[in-house]
């Protein structure tokens, strides 16, 4: 890509998610092969497990985004760090949901994205996400955004699902490797599967965003998560027409460990729900199908 390009956004967002989808694509393919031939694995920390996959799909991006951009920086999660102060950086996941893959459960991703920091940004605000992919290589599903064009599901446009009512939707939900009996989310997963259709908890913090996206779930919630698993998701929610904030609502950032991505139409009912639980306040009460059933008819 030639020096003059680099500095033209329009340019480079234009011209980067195809080749960054065919690298993911590779990736996952990589990764696939992996899978089905089996896996070695180690602990990188007391419970997080990494893979000899994990590193060969990290490598191997890492290496063909230097090619295809070269003047992009590259902030990886297993290890790759540098040029974090180039106008231009990615938030690679080589393979967000390691523990899946590791045991043989096949809900796993490479997740991808771009971000634009301009020129005098400061070093800890947040540039704009501009690009966003993630491939799903056991589904052979490919979603994929660019800032202000919408999202996009292996070529067909998402949108995020219509459902108004918690009590009527389908939501999902992580938990932490580390510190899990320190973590309040039991408590907050509790409430949610009393008081939605059901809440999954399928492992890919990654995956769970893109779905927000495409409308299969309604809303997704978690706590300790880091940049490269949010980066490519948000903005595949934003440009699928939905909300990103922290629990409370306020506004979500790349160095958030708290996320709460909804179909903008829950979102409301949701953070009411969170904010009421972290101040200890009584809840509502569950309605019954009866109660429930009279609410729909009377249109609340």
């Amino acid at each position: 890509m030639a020096a003059t390009e680099a500095t033209d956004p329009t340019h480079q967002l234009s011209s980067v998610t195809g080749p960054a989808a065919e690298i993911a694509r590779a990736a996952g393919a990589m990764l696939r092969g992996h899978f089905e031939s089996g896996v070695a694995t180690e602990y990188k920390g007391d419970v997080d497990l990494v893979t000899v996959a994990d590193r060969a799909s990290e490598k191997y991006i890492v290496e063909q985004l230097q090619k295809a951009f070269p003047e992009h920086g590259i902030f990886g999660e297993e290890g790759a760090r540098f040029g974090l102060d180039r106008e231009y950086r990615w938030y690679v996941d080589p393979l967000d949901g390691t523990t899946n893959f590791a045991h043989g459960f096949p809900v796993f991703c490479v997740s991808m994205g771009l971000e634009r920091r301009a020129p005098g940004l400061a070093a800890e605000a947040d540039g704009e996400m501009v690009a966003a992919v993630i491939y799903d290589p056991m589904r052979d599903e490919l979603f994929t955004a660019e800032a202000g064009k919408g999202a996009v599901l292996n070529g067909r446009k998402m949108h995020v699902s219509k459902n108004t009512r918690l009590a009527e939707s389908l939501v999902a939900t992580g938990f932490p490797s580390q510190k899990r009996h320190a973590s309040p989310n039991i408590h907050f997963y509790q409430q949610f599967t009393l008081r939605s259709h059901g809440v999954r908890r399928a492992g890919s913090a990654a995956l769970d965003l893109a779905y927000v996206a495409a409308g299969r779930i309604d809303a997704f919630w978690e706590f300790k998560l880091n940049p490269w698993d949010t980066a490519a998701g948000v903005l595949l929610v934003r440009e699928a027409g939905g909300l990103v904030t922290h629990m409370d609502g306020g506004g979500f950032t790349l160095d958030s460990r708290e996320v709460l991505a909804t179909n903008g139409l829950i979102q409301e009912e949701m953070v009411a729900l969170f904010k009421a639980m972290f101040a200890g306040e009584g809840l509502s009460p569950i309605p019954t199908p009866a109660e429930f059933a009279a609410m729909r008819a009377a249109g609340k």
